[in-house]
Parts: C-alpha cells; sequence; structure tokens
C-alpha cells in the first residue's frame, strides 16, 4: 500500500510514528533559549569537568555523554528512548520480526524491570514466563536502574546460548531463577483457522513488516476453505502492536471508504489523516474484533478504526490506552532518538492515550478451574500504570479525566475462551438478526 510515508516508514514504531521530525532552524532555537538555560548548560558543563577530571576511577567522556543524554530522555515519557548505534541495529532487526532473544515483551513498571507479556512459542513462554513478572537480575546483575534499550541488548543473542533471568513473583516467597535457551524468535504475526458455520479466525500476534502481506495470505486461504464465508473474527487480544504503516494497511483491507487514523502534535508537520481507498479486494462479511488490556498501540488503531467506521464489533475488556505517535530520528554518529512526537487519534477524533478502546460488547475472559492455582497478575499492566506516560488529550488538546478499569487475565486457549464464543455466537445470529430487522 503506497501512502504519503517516506523512506523511514518501515522503521516508525507505534511504539507509533510514520513522519521524518523536521525542526525550526538551530539557530532561531538558539535566540529563544532564556538566561536560565544558559545558567543550567553552564552547570552541566562545570559538573562534566569535575566528574571528567576528580572521579576515582577514570572514565570515558563519551559514557558521561551519553548517560546524561539517557537521563534527559528518561524524564519525558516511557516510550521515548537513545539509542547507540548497536541498540538502533538491535531495533531494525526486531521491526523486521525475526531476531536471537528469548522472546518476551517488557517495560519499566514503577521503575521496575517488568513482562508485559511473552510471546507464544519461545522460550520465555515455554519455560512459564507470566504477565506481571519482574526481572530483577540478567546473568546474576542487578536490573535495578536498567534502561529498556539495555535490558533488551543483555537477553538477546545468538542462538542456542543461554541466559539467566531473575523473576520475582507476586505471591511468591523468593525470587526463581530461569535459565533460558535463546532462539531464533520468529514471530508468526498472523495465524488463520476455519470454525463452524463458514466463521472465519484470524489472530495478529503484533504488527511487522510482513504482517499485511501475511494477513492478505490468511484471508485467502479462509475464503478459499469457506465459501460463502458469513462471518470473520478478528483476534488482536495481547497484539502489543509495531508498525504504523502495518496497522493502516491491515486496516484498509477491511475497509472502503472513511479515515484509518490521524495524528497531531506540537508542530504542523506533525500532522496527518490516512484514508482508506476502496481496491475491490475488501472483505465484506460481517466481523467481531476481540481485543484486551494487552491489545495495545498498533492494534488499537484496527480496532479503533473498525469501530469508528461501523466496519465490525467490538468485543472484549478495555485496551492498553498507547496512543502516542514516537519518531525514530537516525543521528550522524548512528545512535538514534526515538522520541514521541504526536498522539494519533481515532476516525471520530477520539484521543485514546491512557484510556484504551471500550468495547461494544463487555465480555471479561472467564478464567478456568486450573487456572486459579495461578499466582497470577489479574489487573493487567496498562499504558496509564506506567510512570511519565503521555497523558489523554482531546482533538483540541485539552486534558480528559482517566478512568480506572479493572483488567483481567486472558488465555490463548482457544477450546475454553467464552470471549471467542461470544463472537462467534454474534456472527452465527447476524443474517437472523438482519432478516427479523429487515421483515
Amino acid at each position: 500500500m503506497k501512502k504519503i510515508f517516506n523512506k523511514w516508514s518501515w522503521l516508525i514504531l507505534i511504539l507509533l510514528g510514520g513522519f521524518v521530525l523536521i525542526g525550526p532552524h538551530t539557530d532561531s532555537l538558539v535566540s529563544a533559549l532564556d538566561k536560565g538555560i544558559y545558567k543550567d548548560i553552564k552547570t552541566f558543563n562545570e559538573v562534566f569537568d569535575m566528574v571528567k577530571k576528580n572521579y576515582v576511577d577514570e572514565v570515558e567522556p563519551q559514557s558521561l555523554i551519553q548517560g546524561a543524554i539517557n537521563g534527559m530522555v528518561k524524564t519525558l515519557d516511557p516510550h521515548s528512548a537513545f539509542m547507540n548505534a548497536d541498540m538502533y541495529k538491535e531495533l531494525e532487526v526486531e521491526t523486521q520480526g525475526r531476531f536471537g532473544g528469548i522472546g518476551i515483551e517488557i517495560t519499566l513498571l514503577k521503575d521496575v524491570l517488568t513482562v508485559v507479556s511473552p510471546i507464544e512459542d519461545t522460550p520465555a513462554y515455554n519455560a512459564g514466563i507470566k504477565s506481571g513478572d519482574q526481572i530483577i537480575k540478567i546473568d546474576g546483575k542487578s536490573t535495578k536502574d536498567i534502561t529498556i534499550m539495555e535490558a533488551v541488548k543483555k537477553m538477546r543473542g545468538p542462538k542456542d546460548t543461554k541466559v539467566t533471568i531473575t523473576i520475582m513473583r507476586e505471591n511468591a516467597a523468593k525470587p526463581k531463577d530461569f535459565v533460558l535457551t535463546r532462539a531464533i524468535i520468529q514471530i508468526k504475526s498472523v495465524k488463520a483457522k476455519t470454525l463452524e458455520d463458514n466463521i472465519g479466525y484470524i489472530r495478529i500476534a503484533s504488527f511487522h513488516e510482513r504482517t499485511s502481506d501475511d494477513l492478505r495470505n490468511a484471508l485467502k486461504e479462509v475464503t478459499e476453505k469457506l465459501s460463502p464465508l458469513k462471518g470473520l473474527v478478528l483476534d488482536l487480544r495481547n497484539d502489543p502492536g509495531g508498525l504504523l504503516i502495518q496497522a493502516i494497511e491491515v486496516s484498509d483491507m477491511f475497509l472502503k471508504s472513511g479515515i484509518i487514523v490521524s495524528t497531531r502534535g506540537r508542530t504542523k508537520n506533525m500532522e496527518s489523516k490516512t484514508n482508506a481507498r476502496d481496491n475491490g479486494s475488501e472483505i465484506t462479511c460481517p466481523m467481531v474484533v476481540l481485543v484486551n488490556e494487552g491489545t495495545a498501540s498498533a492494534a488499537e488503531i484496527v480496532a479503533g478504526a473498525l469501530q469508528d467506521n461501523g466496519r465490525a464489533l467490538i468485543v472484549g475488556t478495555q485496551t492498553f490506552g498507547k496512543a502516542s505517535v514516537q519518531t525514530i530520528i537516525p543521528l550522524e554518529n548512528g545512535a538514534a532518538l526515538k522520541l514521541t512526537t504526536a498522539r494519533y487519534y481515532t476516525p471520530k477524533g477520539r484521543s485514546i492515550q491512557a484510556e484504551g478502546i471500550k468495547p461494544d460488547i463487555v465480555v471479561k475472559y472467564l478464567r478456568q478451574t486450573e487456572d486459579l492455582t495461578d499466582n497470577g497478575w489479574d489487573d493487567r499492566i496498562r499504558e496509564k500504570d506506567l510512570k511519565g506516560h503521555i497523558k489523554p488529550a482531546k482533538e483540541d488538546g485539552t486534558k480528559l479525566d482517566e478512568k480506572q478499569i479493572k483488567a483481567i487475565k486472558d488465555s490463548s486457549d482457544l477450546t475454553k475462551d467464552n470471549q471467542l464464543k461470544t463472537a462467534i455466537d454474534i456472527l452465527k445470529s447476524w443474517d437472523i438478526m438482519k432478516k427479523n430487522l429487515n421483515s
């Protein structure tokens, strides 16, 4: 899908983004600095010089400068980050959906490295790592004050090498070591199956470079097996997001017209609006989209686009609530800055930042008997729980009140899945309701 995105679009995460940052000329910025900022810069130079000359051990000036940059960016929000050249290369690899590692999504929750969710069919998932687990050590070294990018670098590595992570779990008496063997994490972002009564099921686990192509193939497979296709369940539960352009392409496969997403930042060049295009191949059958507290970022864009355009019913529980846009800005020395530059809005102008998408039909996941022994964290991590999260705002920039919604743990076991059953029941009765309404 060739829209208005430039050559960097494939790098922009959702996490979210899709635009090259173009700021005012440096001279105009300098002229606007007040005397107080000049004094602070002078203080920084004095501290830098004293540390470099007098610290008990010799330190590399470059390390001090990078530490200062990290500290500056860390004060902004949980999603902005400075990446050195190695970290930037890791990010490029990750967007391709294939890398060596253990397979977990992580964040900093109250300054503690915390698992958002394990990725299905990976070493971490198979070892029993759970959402909410606190990673207090990596290979015996404390994770106190570690950045997410540093943690990722420590846990990534060549296939068949080992890494030990020390986990503290709620209600556990003491920490537990997990020795994990790294594998090639090749994220299969799209899975498909056929259900009863000519209903198709497609799950999107994340949004990376191949997601739209994988979805196109999955839709072709499902429609060939089910003729006619009477309904489709699109499962976005526990989907942490990914590339913005992929979220747009996925939405466009189900929409013939209408706005998909818009963005708004402090500067005019951060404003955009993307519309669906009718190419004649869109799926037109009734749709139900499943969401939960783990549905974030790019996945929320898709859910919001389909909901606001009246294309699908949204079923499940309130989503994560990440609606901020991050732009990847390459720097001259091979490093890069991932900077929050805008908020995104659903087609009806809703900002769901720190709020999430509200389902049309709320269906909480019912835990099975065997799940009750899980030491598990019934309150899932959401954007509003992250320290320094971007505040929600209306389209005109005014603030919204945050809403506290209790989150319910989900499961990927479709044979015991009451949320999926609800979606199937809705689609089964669609034709009956349509006939009754028209009669």
